[in-house]
């Protein structure tokens, strides 16, 4: 009787074990999913609307590396959908787009500038003019960059055109914009200047028909 007392235990334990460990073969090869969502946060991309005239579309962000949004306002839910005016005013309420989102780090770092942190406000303003951007637009990126970029004597500055960021970050449209244009700088603070390839010309932007333009930072 006590030797059928001791099977029954053993066989329990060990059914016990078999179903703790989730029947689980031991040669089997852990499966791993690569996070593709790491890497630094592209901040405030500010998305300016300018349709031809009013009407209602839908904006969406894909992100083909792997990517999300952190922050948005409106808030995003499964894309904006919004009434816009030829003024770029959108919802009667807000004057672009704004979100926050954490993506691959895949930006170029082959060209650009060094700054010295007192030259910072004349080079962003004649640059974004430069590059197709209008008063209001540039002001904006003034208006809130320059105060926070104080720390370091010297910012490196890494042009990022349209190429680069629709391998990271696409937008769709219902009704698609004539021309778009988007620029990112990746900015970097140092206390001494930085030897930097000079920049490639600035891509030809033709500021024409349903517009719609994006400048964000990725500040390191």
């Amino acid at each position: 009787m006590k030797k059928i007392l001791l099977l029954l235990t053993m066989v329990i334990i060990a059914v016990t074990l078999l179903f703790s460990s989730g029947c689980k073969n031991s040669t089997e090869p852990e499966i791993t999913i690569p996070d593709t969502t790491g890497g630094p946060v592209v901040r405030k991309p500010n998305l300016y609307l300018y349709p031809t005239s009013v009407c209602s579309l839908s904006v969406k962000i894909e992100f083909p590396l792997g990517g999300s949004i952190v922050e948005s306002e409106p808030y995003y839910y499964d894309g904006w959908y919004v009434k816009v005016d030829p003024s770029g005013k959108i919802n009667e309420e807000y004057d672009y787009l704004y979100y926050e989102a954490q993506c691959p780090e895949v930006y170029q770092y082959d060209y650009g500038w060094s700054i010295n942190r007192d030259s910072l406000f004349n080079f962003f303003t004649n640059n974004l003019l430069a590059t197709g951007f209008n008063e209001s637009e540039k002001n904006d990126f003034i208006e809130y960059w320059i105060p926070i970029l104080t720390d370091y004597e010297y910012y490196a500055v890494f042009p990022q055109y349209s190429a680069v960021i629709e391998k990271i970050i696409q937008l769709k449209f219902s009704i698609y914009p004539d021309n778009i244009l988007r620029l990112f700088y990746v900015i970097e603070g140092f206390n001494s200047e930085q030897m930097i390839s000079p920049p490639q010309p600035i891509p030809y932007f033709d500021r024409n028909g349903f517009v719609v333009t994006e400048w964000g930072v990725i500040l390191k």
